[in-house]
């Protein structure tokens, strides 16, 4: 199956260990020197009512995915996930 970046963002991302949808990814993080894509990025929960900002972004690592289909991508995450905050002009 071949399936390019920007076809990445139509699918879901739900973690099997628990059902927890994430939502949609919104950005991938490569390595720009071997070309390997390292992580997907979620956008992180809507605060007060998805009306001002949005909670950290989810960055899920590539090891933790375990099948991309063709609505949803599957990832298995013991525990909690990485967050980080949005840069100031990046992942918009």
């Amino acid at each position: 199956m071949q399936c390019r970046i920007a076809d990445l963002r139509c699918k879901e991302v739900i973690n099997i260990c628990n059902g927890f949808r994430l939502g949609f990814v919104c950005d991938v993080l490569l390595d720009t020197l071997t070309g390997n894509i390292l992580a997907l990025v979620v956008p992180g929960p809507c605060r007060f009512f998805g009306l001002f900002w949005h909670e950290d972004d989810f960055v899920i690592p590539w090891e933790c995915i375990r099948r991309i289909g063709d609505d949803i991508i599957l990832i298995e995450v013991d525990g909690t996930f990485r967050r980080e905050k949005r840069r100031k002009g990046a992942w918009v």
